[in-house]
Formats: structure tokens, C-alpha cells, sequence
């Protein structure tokens, strides 16, 4: 089917009031520095959620964002499809949870779980929904409560991670008058190798691992990360699906006006802008203010381009990300 299907009508996010930063891990006896963090991983804070703050709660406050933006109400979504690896219970999902909370009564809901690529991920899943003409409107969030599988006793991984959510609503691409460029997405690659996985899992918590004390006493329901491999592979995954994206939407570097990549290490980010052939002053950066937020770090990322003026009409963005899964993903969507 000829793109663009789908548009982006409106984006939002939602994180929690309190931040951490880097000088705060002293306070819980992490043996670390500021300058430590930064120079690794150019982190300087993140949020973190308190008080009651979930999944569900963060992903409502940037669907109602994005909603009131794109001037959509609760009963006009036709599907709500959130990306999580930070379920506020194992059942039901935090889609229906979600939906509860907007009142979108006649929205189909669903979790999917594809790690920091899960916005991308679910942005396609949406846009094929709207092809199918099931849909016309499908609300995407990506919403994560990191802090509660992270170890907070291993400083490899603790100091990486934040909460947050973003969101937006895709709607049927509109009739272009003629003479006119097509606004929506342009292009978008999936990808997955589950040959990788035990480089970033958690390896207790399932139904074949339930947790236990043996599990407890171990801390393998939390967040396990073979850093250097990991560091690796997602600077090769990102590359190719830069090339994936720019190729099917029959565009080079050159043509993008931002990159928005998966918000995990600066120097991931700077390598992958290094291979798409896209200026450092042309790629959206926030990870020194939210750290990595998983599947809630594209749309974040997205919302506050938006918000900065750095996205107008006509402006050709390039999304792109890695995650556990091994999973990867990218999507060009002209706005």
C-alpha cells in the first residue's frame, strides 16, 4: 500500500516530579561521580518515580497531552497500543489500565513488549491497523517505570535508567492537494535476533523463573546488562536500520532535517549520527536530563522537539532505536 497511511496528529509526555541526579547516588551508598556518569554516558539527571507515580499514571498524563493536541477525545480512539517492559501488573495490561483511565470505552487495548524500541515498534503496529482500515485513530504510548527493576546496588546499571512516558495519536493520512509534499510516515523497519538476548534481560520474574527466595536472594528480577557487548551491537543495529528507514523512504542523510535516536548513551547517539551521515546540531538529544527511559524515549524525545520549535510542517524526521531483544527499529515520518 503507498505511504504515507498514517500521520502524526499529536504528541505528549509524562514524567515524574522528582529528579535524581548523579550526585544524588552518594545519598544511597553508590560508588560513583558525576563526572563518572557524564563522561560514559553524558547523564547528568533522570526522573524518578514516588508517591504512588505508575506506568498507567505516567502514560495517562502524556496520552491526554497528545489527545488534547491532536483534538481527539477518549471516544474516538479506536485502539490504544502501549509498549512497556514495566507492567504495573502481569494481568490484565496496562492498555486496558489505560484505557480505564481515559474512559476510551470503544478502543481496542493491548501491551506490546519490545524494549527501547517498543514506540517504534508500536507506531507500526498502529500504522498497519489504520492500512487495514480496522482503525482510523490509534493512540501509541511508550510508558516505563524503570526504577522498579533496576538494582539499585550495581552501579553498572542504576545510574543509566529513568521513568517517564510519551505518546501521540496517528490518524488516517489526509488527501494531499496537488503540488504538495505527503505528510505521515514515510517508511519504517522492525527488526529482531533473540539469539542475543541474554546481553540485556531480567532473568527472574517469569512463569518458567517465578520469584522466589532463592531468586530474591540472588537479584535476578532485576535488570542484568553485558555492557560492552551491548554498546556493541547497538551502535551496528541502529546503523542498519538508519539505512533500512532512509532507503524505503527513498531519502539520504542529507534530506533528514532531525534525527531522533533511542535516548541511551551519548556516544551511541553520536555514532549512529556519525553512519547516517546527519550533523550532531541536527539530532535531537535529551538523555543528559532523562537518562535511558526504554520504550518511553523516542516519544519523549519526539514530544519535546516538537514543543522547541524543532520540528515545523514539512520537516523530515528520522527515529531510530535498540533495545533487549535483541530489538531494532527506525521510521521517517515528514511532518
Amino acid at each position: 500500500m503507498k505511504r504515507p497511511i498514517a500521520y502524526v496528529a499529536g504528541t505528549g509526555r509524562g514524567v515524574p516530579s522528582h529528579v535524581m541526579t548523579n550526585f544524588d547516588f552518594a545519598s544511597i551508598g553508590i560508588e560513583t561521580s558525576d563526572e563518572w556518569i557524564t563522561e560514559r554516558t553524558g547523564i547528568k539527571q533522570r526522573y524518578i518515580a514516588r508517591n504512588g507515580e505508575t506506568t498507567c499514571s505516567m502514560a495517562a498524563d502524556a496520552a491526554r497531552q497528545a489527545m488534547q493536541r491532536a483534538n481527539v477525545s477518549a471516544g474516538e480512539l479506536d485502539a490504544i497500543v502501549l509498549s512497556t517492559a514495566t507492567t504495573d501488573r502481569l494481568l490484565p495490561s496496562t492498555a486496558v489500565d489505560l484505557q480505564a483511565q481515559l474512559g476510551a470505552r470503544r478502543a481496542a487495548a493491548f501491551d506490546i513488549s519490545a524494549a527501547c524500541s517498543g514506540f517504534i515498534y508500536g507506531a507500526t503496529v498502529a500504522e498497519g491497523l489504520i492500512a487495514t482500515g480496522v482503525t482510523e485513530t490509534v493512540l501509541v504510548v511508550g510508558a516505563e517505570k524503570m526504577s522498579s527493576i533496576i538494582d539499585w546496588q550495581d552501579r553498572s546499571t542504576c545510574v543509566l535508567f529513568g521513568d517517564g512516558a510519551g505518546a501521540a495519536i496517528l490518524k488516517r493520512a489526509r488527501h494531499t492537494p496537488s503540488g504538495q509534499l505527503p505528510k505521515g510516515i514515510l517508511s519504517a523497519y522492525i527488526r529482531s535476533d533473540g539469539t542475543l538476548a541474554d546481553l540485556l534481560y531480567r532473568p527472574g520474574g517469569g512463569s518458567t523463573n517465578p520469584l522466589s527466595d532463592a531468586v530474591l536472594a540472588e537479584r535476578s528480577q532485576f535488570v542484568k546488562m553485558a555492557g560492552r557487548e551491548v554498546f556493541k551491537h547497538a551502535v551496528r543495529s541502529m546503523s542498519e536500520a538508519t539505512d533500512r528507514a532512509l532507503d524505503g523512504a527513498k531519502l539520504t542523510g542529507d534530506d533528514i532535517d532531525l534525527l531522533i535516536p533511542h535516548q541511551a548513551n551519548m556516544r551511541i547517539i553520536e555514532a549512529t549520527a556519525k553512519h547516517a551521515n546527519v550533523s550532531m546540531d541536527k539530532v535531537f538529544v535529551n538523555v543528559d536530563r532523562y537518562g535511558n527511559t526504554s520504550s518511553a524515549s523516542v516519544p519523549i524525545a519526539l514530544d519535546e522537539a516538537i514543543e522547541a520549535g524543532r520540528i515545523k510542517e514539512g520537516t523530515n524526521v528520522l527515529l531510530v532505536a535498540f533495545g533487549a531483544g535483541f530489538t531494532w527499529a527506525s521510521m521517517v515520518i515528514r511532518f
